[in-house]
């Protein structure tokens, strides 16, 4: 179904016309209207039944004709009105049959709805396709259109913005389609949904309008109307239509903004020729950047190459020298670990020696302690055997003789009388007088003692 021109509203309605000419108004329409809803004229009369009367009336007559017996040649001319009566009456019966099968036929257009009546009553809706009215008074009073999107205009005049400025047009475009067709046809009509929809979509571009500042009176081209569509939807749900689509194409301003605007295009073609020049410079400049940092890249990986070689050559020369210095410091600790081991032995040695020094200064010390002690008793043997022998004076106590002259007169003559006696081991020229004689002849018997004992040694 085609639209009416954009500039101009849409104008929805319904056309009686015959079931010849339902496609072409369905897909066409006159003069840019919109027909949803066609009132098929209906050839379709009771006229079929005249033939069966006279089919009936033909086969009475000739039953009437058949019953009488007259003989002769009144009897053959009633036989031969008789058979023609019953010729007639078939043929006629079979007339008013074929014409009630040919009338009963309605055929519905595909993509429409066909609502049945009888006696003037919806009683149900016919599909696309071939149906059968046998009922004589059983009509489609209604087809409609409820598989395509209708698409309608409503351009809007003299629609205020939030500043109060009447704008020229917004032109609204919407798309709807019949879902009830019952609903539709018995509750409101195509004449009638054709100024409800417009008051619709009027009211609900003007308050979509006042929102919308003059100057941003554009922004509406295009713009989102699903809240516009779903308002459309929830007004119009109770006649049986949903709205599919709807769009703002297009938006006229007053003359006065229309020349502000064309300023402002113009300062803002200005401004975009001017970004993309400075881009275009700014990109010259940039590129002339990158390639300066792609050729300092290079230099710079160029470096980090000589970089990268002197490094591992660094690493093995440190790898080496670490190599030569572990060797060396292997070789010192060999020679360490030998010296070591030799100074180790030695002082083992060394000390095994001393060990076995000391043991042999026990044992010389021992067995010269052993010669000492046996000269000793030797010695003591000597000087035994040359020690003075005591002289005991028994005096009686009632003597008088304990007096202590008595005693040192004793003590000096008996040395000259040991000596003189030879009772004494002692020569008897070291035989003295005196205190000090007893101790020099003691001392001289024990040098005598040892010189006799040491020589034998």
């Amino acid at each position: 179904m085609s639209s009416a021109r954009t500039n101009h509203r849409s104008v929805i309605t319904e056309e009686v016309a015959p079931w010849g000419d339902i496609p072409q108004l369905l897909r066409g329409g006159e003069a840019g209207t919109l027909v949803p809803v066609i009132i098929p004229r209906h050839r379709r009369r009771v006229w079929w039944m005249v033939p069966f009367w006279l089919g009936l009336l033909s086969l009475s007559a000739g039953v009437m004709a058949a019953v009488r017996d007259d003989g002769g040649a009144a009897g053959a001319a009633w036989g031969v009105f008789a058979v023609v009566g019953y010729l007639l009456g078939l043929a006629f019966l079979l007339a008013g049959a074929l014409w009630w099968w040919r009338s009963s036929i309605v055929e519905i257009e595909q993509g429409t709805t066909g609502i049945l009546t009888r006696y003037g009553a919806i009683t149900r809706t016919l599909d696309p396709g071939r149906h059968y009215l046998w009922h004589p008074w059983s009509r489609v009073d209604f087809v409609v259109d409820t598989a395509t999107e209708i698409p309608y205009s409503a351009p809007v005049v003299a629609c205020p913005t939030q500043e109060n400025v009447p704008l020229r047009a917004i032109d609204f475009f919407l798309k709807f389609r019949i879902t009830d067709a019952v609903l539709f046809v018995r509750t409101i009509g195509a004449g009638n949904f054709d100024l409800v929809l417009s008051s619709a979509v009027q009211d609900a571009i003007r308050q979509r309008g006042r929102r919308v500042r003059t100057e941003r009176a554009y922004d509406l081209r295009g713009s989102d109307v699903a809240d516009m569509q779903d308002l459309l939807n929830r007004q119009l749900s109770r006649y049986g239509v949903r709205i599919t689509g709807a769009n703002i194409p297009d938006v006229q301003l007053p003359t006065q903004y229309q020349q502000h605007l064309a300023t402002r295009e113009r300062v803002a073609k200005e401004r975009t020729a001017y970004e993309q020049e400075w881009g275009l410079t700014r990109k010259r400049r940039i590129d002339s950047l990158q390639m300066d940092i792609e050729r300092a890249k290079k230099v710079r990986d160029a470096r980090l190459v000589e970089v990268k070689a002197a490094l591992n050559k660094a690493r093995e020369e440190v790898a080496q020298l670490l190599e030569q210095q572990e060797t060396q410091a292997q070789k010192v600790r060999f020679e360490i670990e030998t010296r070591g081991r030799s100074g180790l032995i030695a002082a083992e040695n060394e000390a095994r020696a001393q060990r076995r020094l000391a043991q042999a200064y026990r044992d010389n010390r021992a067995v010269l302690q052993y010669e000492l002690a046996r000269r000793r008793l030797d010695v003591g043997a000597a000087l035994a055997g040359r020690a003075p022998r005591p002289v005991v004076l028994r005096t009686h106590g009632g003597s008088g003789d304990t007096s202590a002259l008595s005693t040192l007169l004793a003590a000096q003559l008996l040395p000259g009388l040991s000596g003189a006696s030879g009772a004494s081991g002692l020569p008897a020229g070291r035989t003295g007088s005196g205190p000090g004689s007893g101790t020099r002849s003691a001392g001289s018997a024990v040098e005598d003692a040892v010189s006799e004992v040491w020589p034998r040694n």
